[in-house]
């Protein structure tokens, strides 16, 4: 590869594998990305719009150009999204054929003009401004829909990634502008109402009408008025709120929970010299606890679980030992198998609503200053019925719709997909729905339903990032590979320990491109056997081979 002059580089052609692609990185820190189809050749910026990773590093399956770190997917011949978390395509360059070489001009982009001129005469009002209710509001106008959008939510921010709270606002890495979905115009630059500090206080799905109760949340009940608000299509992306378990003084000053920007900023200003203690083992548990290590504001940081396994619904034992490792080599302290019995007032305090100290069940006490309960989430599902269950979700099918016209995604969507019915609480998995739902409004059958797609997440600690394609019932029927202590492994879940059963999940630290392939396998039906990965199977080869 030359560069010619400013802006523009001579690649050859021989140095892009047929059916492949190839990164390359320029003086100025940008990526220019050549994927190739026999004599066709596309290019396009090579950095991931979400955080920036070289998609060269990642791995093209058919035509699906899969990032290495949250499996954003693009299509190789155009750059459209195909799967979040990105929420835009990538952006593509004109190439211009030189016979041996191709000459890329990044001055030159080749612009895919949408107009937004379908279903004009409708209305989509969508309830909850999270990563589900943004998703949707956005891929409709990024598709062409040219009816009124109108977003409810009751938090008075427009829509932000709330995922980095825990991973990058807390540890004071990100600062809170930045984790603005579509930055600070977003709303007006796309034509959408975005009506904030607003509350529904009932859906009538038979209608696809809301009732708003304006003036009751701010206690001014006496000019509280109800307004009704009907659409063509009406978008449930309620989200979930925070359990506060039925412990003794869980209502103490000092004692917070994590779900909002509002929390996150709280809670940072109240940990600093503070003695904090974490109740909860799951992620994001382990991501405040590393954020705020990170962060080095906190006198002291200790976790309390009930069990002796982080995370312990996700990973198996021996990975959970590897980050309990990382987390004390960083200084945090575990008690582990205990339960805690009262939340206490500081006795030497002026208030003794202050909290002061936790008592376990074994009646050891623990100096706290603040608590954080990383307990779980429970849907919010009550304006859809008394009669749903809020731990199984509102049931959906496939495109995410309850009835004609009405849809309801994100926590609290228990939907139809390619791994069974299944409720997630997940960022990528709202982000999906979003893009689905956004599809079926506009009945465009070229994006995939849940039935094509699969579940991922991933955690950040220290800087280290655990990733996990799919969906395990347990995962202690496991095949590991790799060194969970050096974090580099792979390991693999199944639902049983017959060798012919095929794997429904996998998580990694290190192995991006293998658990790449893994979620392409499972996305088309073909995950590895038990008896395959213990005979060292090509997991990469194969997703290659079956992505043709």
């Amino acid at each position: 590869m030359t560069e010619s002059k400013i802006n523009t580089v001579t690649i050859n052609k021989a140095d892009i594998p047929n059916g492949g692609m190839k990164s390359y990185k320029q003086d100025d820190n940008s990526i220019i990305l050549i994927t190739r189809d026999d004599d066709e050749f596309h290019a396009f910026n090579g950095k991931c719009p979400h955080a920036g990773a070289d998609l060269g590093t990642g791995l093209r399956c058919g035509n699906r150009v899969i990032c290495p770190w949250h499996h954003a997917t693009f299509d190789s011949r155009d750059g459209t999204l195909l799967e979040p978390v990105a929420t835009e395509g990538l952006t593509q360059y004109e190439l211009t054929d030189n016979g041996d070489s191709l000459t890329v001009d990044t001055t030159k982009k080749i612009e895919a003009s949408i107009a937004n001129n379908k279903i004009t005469d409708t209305h989509t009002v969508i309830v909850g401004g999270g990563a589900a209710g943004f998703m949707t509001a956005h891929h409709l106008r990024n598709t062409g829909y040219g009816g009124k959008i109108t977003i409810i939510s009751a938090d008075d921010k427009a829509p932000y990634n709330r995922t980095l709270l825990s991973k990058a606002f807390l540890a004071g890495n990100m600062a809170e502008d930045k984790l603005l979905l579509g930055g600070a115009d977003w709303a007006e630059k796309q034509n959408i109402e975005l009506r904030l500090n607003e509350t529904v206080s009932e859906v009538l799905p038979n209608e696809r009408t809301l009732i708003l109760n304006n003036g009751n949340d701010k206690g001014n009940s006496e000019k509280a008025t109800n307004e009704k608000l009907s659409a063509d299509y009406l978008v449930v992306a309620t989200g979930a709120s925070p359990i506060v378990p039925p412990i003794k003084g869980a209502d103490l000053d000092g004692v917070y929970t994590l779900r909002s920007m509002d929390d996150a900023k709280v809670i940072k200003a109240a940990t600093e010299n503070k003695n904090v203690v974490i109740v909860g083992m799951g992620f994001i548990g382990m991501e405040v606890a590393s954020a705020l290590a990170q962060a080095g504001t906190s006198k002291s940081i200790t976790i309390i679980g009930q069990n002796q396994r982080v995370m312990g619904n996700i990973i198996s034992e021996t990975v959970s030992n590897a980050l309990i490792k990382l987390h004390k080599d960083n200084g945090i302290k575990f008690v582990l198998d205990a339960t805690v019995n009262a939340i206490n007032g500081n006795e030497h305090s002026d208030s003794a609503t202050k909290v002061g100290s936790i008592t376990l069940a074994d009646g050891e006490q623990i100096a706290a200053d603040i608590v954080i309960l990383g307990t779980g989430v429970l849907p919010r599902t009550k304006l859809l019925g008394e009669a749903i269950n809020p731990r199984e979700g509102v049931k959906v099918d496939s495109h995410l719709q309850l009835r004609d016209g009405v849809y309801a995604l994100g926590d609290i969507a228990n939907a139809d997909g390619q791994m069974g019915r299944l409720r997630i609480e997940h960022w990528r998995v709202a982000l999906q729905h979003g893009l689905v739902t956004a599809a079926a409004i506009l009945k465009d059958n070229s994006v995939h339903s849940l039935d094509e797609r699969v579940p991922f997440f991933w955690t950040m600690q220290y800087g280290k990032s655990l990733r996990y394609s799919g969906h395990a019932k347990t995962p202690d029927y496991n095949i590991l590979i790799g060194a969970p202590d050096t974090l580099n492994y792979i390991e693999y879940y199944f639902d049983d320990e017959d060798d012919n059963s095929r794997a429904t999940a996998a998580s990694t630290l290190g192995h991006d491109k293998e658990l790449i392939a893994f979620g392409e396998l499972l996305r088309l039906g073909h995950a590895p056997t038990r008896a395959q990965i213990n005979a060292g199977f090509d997991i990469i080869a194969q997703a290659h081979a079956l992505s043709r």
